[in-house]
């Protein structure tokens, strides 16, 4: 049986229209998305920024990782053959103050991993602001640079390139550029066994610092 095609933004954007009967009208009067950059994402020729997904999500009350990939029936619950190729290029990006990342694999949903590339620019716990928590456990790898970690129970640890930490994410957390660093680069995996991880982790970094 040939593999099923993967949904992209375009295919959730109309999925969403056509299940409710909207026109492309009536779906921008709602979302609040121009009539022209709602065709031009229908037809493959546009997307939309992290912002514009935020404004869809909230004014269509959608769950964000709803609008990166669509379940087609409660058959997919019982496929394990998923895969995910991850760039760059196709990752949605997220800047805060602290960090910019890049959430990589955001097709597939019910995800237990979230992989993150993540440049670290702040440079100092102060500068940083309060620890955060959230659910689950993470694991960091440093790809450049050298970054310092802070925690609830423990004493501040510097990782160089080529190392790791993996810790319980309910710790309050923070990630900064060691001395002499201007910025870092890591790799970063969440896990949880909630669902809603990729939501709560979007909206926690859009939020906050983290």
């Amino acid at each position: 049986m040939a593999p099923s095609k993967r949904p992209t933004l375009a295919d959730v954007i109309r999925g969403i229209r056509n299940r409710n009967g909207w026109t492309l009208k009536q779906m921008s009067d709602k979302c609040g998305i121009p009539v022209s950059t709602l065709s031009k994402v229908e037809h493959g020729r546009l997307t939309l920024t992290y912002d514009k997904l935020q404004q869809v999500s909230d004014r269509l009350n959608l769950r964000m990782s709803d609008l990166f990939a669509e379940e087609n029936d409660d058959s997919s619950a019982k496929v394990t053959g998923r895969r995910s190729i991850g760039t760059i290029e196709n990752a949605v990006q997220v800047t805060t103050d602290n960090y910019d990342y890049h959430y990589l694999c955001t097709d597939l949903r019910q995800k237990r991993m979230i992989p993150i590339i993540t440049r670290i620019r702040a440079q100092s716990a102060k500068e940083f602001g309060d620890l955060v928590t959230h659910h689950g456990e993470e694991f960091v790898f440093v790809l450049e640079g050298a970054i310092e970690v802070h925690s609830e129970f423990y004493d501040p640890v510097t990782l160089t390139q080529g190392e790791s930490i993996y810790l319980d994410s309910s710790m309050g957390h923070a990630y900064v550029t060691a001395a002499d660093c201007e910025e870092a680069v890591v790799l970063g995996v969440c896990s949880s066994p909630d669902e809603g991880l990729l939501d709560s982790l979007m909206n926690l970094r859009a939020g906050a610092g983290d």
